[in-house]
């Protein structure tokens, strides 16, 4: 992403945003060691902090030894470890509430099936999920990794299906849960306890192992995010252009440790898992979103541009986020302020781009 950014616009682009997503990576490092945290709470009933610890251990150290290869060998096994795992839980989990009929929401709840509302979720995690996962540098980073276009086109095929297929499933087993335990203390404890307490020992493990791998995967993708900004996008760009493979690879190691053990502070402070990575994905939106597409669609696109979209876009969020208590501006929420003013600020620096032309020619 930095190397693209770099070639389209310059290299202040690639240095604004690798030190925007090295702050807000490590909030979603946060989150999933705090979702592996309440899996080691719920099994064995270790504290949170040492949850974190060992969640952060582990994802760090197969990840620093191995790199992309060993992360896409564990995703492998992951991706199948969830797939089973969960399908085998949704049945089970089904059966025992009844059915989808079974399954309700709270007290004057209504439309808890209506795919078009459910409350707090929808359209607003839409508008915060959708650009973020089309930019995201963990798995456009993947991409670049591929043997060749044809790898490439079947992993993203691939990849597609499977959300496509798995995307309902934690969900309705939420949903279920709450039905079964409607006075849990923390929602993040929903999977977990359904699994321990509501289905048989292995069924349950098998969920418990699901879950974790899905935390473990979307880990290392992260530390795989942090170790490349840091040493490519910085280290190798600006602080020693002449580094070696080896001084670069040193380096994304150091990077990969240290940002692991920041997010495992950041998740002993961070409230909640959803709260986490809401700071991430927000972040990649509002400052990545524009300057990628326009960089791809907009061939009159320039630095001027992409520096006012990530800096209008930062703004945006951080004014509608504070301004209204994270409601955001009436219909939308403070991801799409932050969204409609960089593609503001982006086409206004467009416009006026041949006036300061013209009035510099005049000059």
């Amino acid at each position: 992403m930095g190397d693209f950014l770099e070639h389209r616009y310059d290299r202040r682009v690639r240095a604004v945003i690798a030190a925007l997503l090295w702050v807000g990576t490590l909030a979603i490092l946060a989150g999933q060691l705090i979702a592996m945290s309440e899996i080691l709470s719920a099994v064995v009933g270790l504290p949170r902090w040492v949850g974190c610890l060992v969640g952060g251990a582990v994802a760090t150290t197969y990840f620093t030894a191995g790199g992309l290869l060993t992360s896409a060998w564990v995703n492998l096994v992951q991706v199948t470890v969830k797939l089973f795992g969960f399908s085998l839980a949704l049945i089970l989990v089904l059966s025992r509430v009844g059915g989808p009929s079974g399954i309700h929401g709270p007290a004057g709840a209504d439309g808890y099936w209506n795919f078009w509302s459910g409350g707090g979720s929808g359209w607003r995690y839409l508008a915060l999920l959708a650009p973020a996962f089309i930019v995201s540098p963990g798995l456009l980073q993947k991409v670049y990794g591929a043997r060749d276009d044809r790898a490439v086109r079947i992993g993203v095929v691939g990849n597609a299906l499977v959300l496509l297929l798995f995307a309902f499933v934690p969900p309705v087993l939420g949903m279920a849960a709450r039905t079964l335990h409607p006075d849990l203390p923390r929602h993040e404890q929903a999977l977990p306890t359904l699994l321990t307490r509501d289905l048989s020992p292995l069924v349950g493990s098998l969920g418990l192992a699901a879950v974790f791998s899905a935390e473990l995967s979307s880990a290392d993708a992260i530390l795989f995010m942090l170790a490349t900004s840091l040493s490519q996008d910085l280290y190798r760009r600006f602080l020693k252009p002449s580094a070696s493979e080896g001084d670069v690879l040193n380096v994304a190691r150091a990077a990969a440790v240290t940002g692991g053990a920041l997010g495992v502070a950041l998740a002993l402070v961070a409230p909640t898992v959803i709260a986490a990575l809401s700071i991430f994905y927000s972040l990649v939106s509002v400052s990545l979103f524009v300057p990628v597409l326009a960089g791809l669609y907009l061939r009159k696109t320039g630095t001027p541009e992409a520096l006012a979209a990530i800096a209008a876009g930062i703004a945006g969020l951080v004014a509608a986020q504070l301004g209204t208590g994270g409601r955001g501006g009436g219909p939308l929420p403070p991801v799409l302020v932050g969204l409609v003013a960089a593609a503001a600020a982006c086409s206004l620096s467009l416009a006026v781009r041949p006036r300061r032309a013209a009035a510099s020619l005049s000059r």
